[in-house]
């Protein structure tokens, strides 16, 4: 019995073992055959640049936006320091919020020029 059980799991190994090395052989060889990118990474990577696009378009009017408004709101205060202080707060945080949306396309920029 006991060597019954040692002859299955040999068996098991044994199998095992040839699945991987097909599985290995089959994506050695499907990736060295391969002349560029697939079709969907294209597609993901084309899909993320319009996306980066259209943030970096929507966020200088917002940005605008935002800076207009916390002036606006310092200049109407009529000396409420509640409305001074949330002014100052939401033109800092717009500037620091667009600044931080150029740093990461900057560095998006020296990544993709690193690569190719």
């Amino acid at each position: 019995m006991k060597g019954l059980i040692s002859m299955n799991k040999k068996i098991i190994y044994f199998l095992f073992t040839i699945l991987l090395f097909f599985i290995f052989l089959n994506s050695f060889f499907s990736f060295s055959f391969a002349w560029g990118d697939p079709e969907i990474v294209n597609k993901i990577n084309s899909a993320f640049e319009n996306i980066k696009n259209w943030l970096l378009k929507i966020a200088t009017p917002a940005a605008a936006v935002a800076v207009g408004t916390g002036v606006f709101m310092k200049k109407f205060s009529f000396g409420d320091e509640e409305k001074i202080r949330t002014g100052k707060k939401l033109i800092k945080g717009s500037l620091f919020s667009y600044a931080f949306i150029l740093a990461i396309d900057l560095i998006l920029s020296a990544i993709k020029s690193l690569i190719s």
